[in-house]
């Protein structure tokens, strides 16, 4: 396998600059630069293969098995120089390695065991988290607790196959002991797990990709002047002429560490203009497919439409009535927000650990499986048909951490990576 490099910090200029060193020529490699590697840590200068000065740098040896990709890794901390890090980088490639492609550190970690798919997917979430909730979940997977999960369901299909296979052995005798009572309880336990997982997906997703909250109310009610409230600058234009927004509108926030898009969305009311009608009808879908809603109305107006529960009904327009949120004024919004973030977390404290729906896919089709085994069961149906739907639910559940079936899905993964990771 070649000797890969890249920069692992932010390119540009900067107080330090990371570059990254891989493979099994990488401690010969970095020989070259400096009169000794250390074993472990130590500042030596660099110098290229005419003697003249590099840099003075902090080296970092990481041995083989004890590194990020499981490979031999040599750190050099830079001077954060242009100028710098491309000298040393061209000099890298005179000696013998080759610029790493996009995500190839974090491939090797998963071809050298370091880390399991999962961890993988959740290694690029935390890159890309925004907010204190997506940090938190990001975590939570790249620690490896989705695939502890997942080794354990593992672990509990694999004894459930095995003493179900062990009766096949005596087809033509009696079983010395009744193996179907702890393979029910094996299933049972496994199907749970997997049933709670499924439930929290879509929370997680949310948590991942954000919710969506639907400001909805008729045209001129003020949905545009509340959204550039919260917003803090002019996202939406307001006017006093009505079915000025046709679009929807969105602005991203931060709502109690959860990533929450706000959307503006056509006043909907009865109009004969037909670019006016394709906003109202696409407010409505926008609104309806949003994970709550915020009704703007007019003291005694009802809303456009039937409120779901956790739809916030609030009359518009406070800073002439008195009462209820304005979004010129700024009051009730602080009383608004604070209901809204109320709300999304409820929603997410159910979150489980399956954040991408390909999670979700694998653990349906196991617990599908798991479902006809178990079904083969209660109508004393052959074992070894019994044995092959728990397979299939241990393959399934294998996709998860990507033990099996997966090749097609890591170039599309590792595209995501910046080059140094």
């Amino acid at each position: 396998m070649d000797t890969i490099y890249a920069l692992a910090s932010a390119p540009g200029r900067a107080g330090v600059s990371v570059l990254r060193l891989s493979g099994p020529d990488a401690v010969s490699i970095a020989g070259g630069l400096m009169t000794d590697v250390p074993d472990q840590r130590g500042l030596r200068r660099l110098r290229d293969g005419n003697g003249m000065m590099l840099d003075d740098a902090l080296v970092l040896n990481f041995a083989k098995g004890h590194s990020f990709t499981g490979e031999s890794v040599i750190e050099l901390h830079l001077h954060g120089s242009v100028a710098i890090v491309s000298a040393v980088t061209t000099y890298l490639a005179a000696l013998g390695a080759r610029q790493a492609e996009a995500g190839e550190f974090t491939r090797r970690a998963l071809d050298n065991g370091r880390l399991d798919l999962a961890q993988v997917e959740g290694l690029a979430d935390l890159i890309d988290a925004e907010t204190e909730a997506q940090r938190k979940q990001a975590i939570q997977i790249f620690s490896g607790a989705l695939g502890r999960l997942a080794d354990q369901w593992r672990s509990d299909l694999i004894r459930a196959a095995a003493l179900v296979e062990a009766t096949i052995d005596f087809v033509d005798e009696d079983v010395p002991v009744d193996v179907y009572p702890e393979v029910s309880q094996l299933l049972d336990i496994t199907k749970s797990g997997l049933n709670t997982q499924i439930s929290g997906a879509q929370a997680a997703e949310r948590i991942k990709t954000g919710f969506e909250v639907a400001i909805v109310g008729r045209p001129n009610v003020g949905k545009s002047t509340l959204l550039n409230r919260l917003a803090g600058r002019a996202a939406a234009i307001t006017s006093d002429v009505a079915g000025t927004t046709r679009d929807v509108i969105e602005v991203r926030m931060d709502l109690g560490g959860l990533p929450v898009t706000l959307l503006d969305t056509a006043g909907i009311r009865e109009t004969a203009d037909k670019v006016e009608q394709l906003g109202v009808s696409l407010a409505k879908t926008r609104a309806l497919a949003a994970d709550c809603r915020i009704f703007l109305i007019e003291d005694g107006e009802a809303p456009p439409f039937e409120p779901e529960v956790d739809d916030l009904i609030l009359v518009a327009k406070a800073d002439q009535t008195g009462v209820g949120v304005s979004g010129l004024t700024g009051q009730g919004v602080d009383q608004m927000i604070s209901d809204v973030t109320r709300i999304l977390s409820r929603r997410a404290a159910g979150a489980g650990l399956a954040i991408r729906e390909r999670h979700r896919v694998a653990m349906q089709q196991a617990v599908d499986a798991i479902g006809e085994a178990c079904a083969l069961m209660n109508t004393q149906g052959p074992a070894d048909l019994i044995a092959e739907d728990i397979r299939s639910a241990t393959r399934a559940v294998d996709m998860i951490v990507g033990r099996v079936d997966v090749e097609d899905l890591l170039d599309e993964i590792f595209r995501s990576f910046c080059i140094g990771k």
